[in-house]
């Protein structure tokens, strides 16, 4: 599933607690704020790889920006290795 979120659509986006969930900014400046059930922990963190081929994600745009990534997304694992989140 993707959607594009703006501040000229105003959508949002639920997700689910314990669902896994990726974005990538279409623009140099962006505003992410995530509305959580509770305080953020992250030893309940997890990180699955965002071009895993077995999830199949059609990323819009990629041949037209270079990636930035952070360290804990260069670090991520496949769906199939990840640890399972419990």
């Amino acid at each position: 599933m993707g959607a594009v979120l703006s501040a000229e659509n105003k959508r949002q986006l639920w997700i689910p607690e314990g669902f896994a969930h990726g974005f990538m900014a279409l623009s140099d400046t962006v505003q992410f704020v995530y509305k959580a059930t509770n305080y953020y922990a992250p030893q309940s963190e997890r990180s699955i790889i965002w071009n895993d081929p077995e999830i199949g994600i059609d990323w819009p745009a990629l041949s037209d920006c270079a990636l930035s990534l952070s360290e804990k997304d260069l670090q991520a694992h496949t769906l199939a290795t990840a640890e399972v989140y419990a």
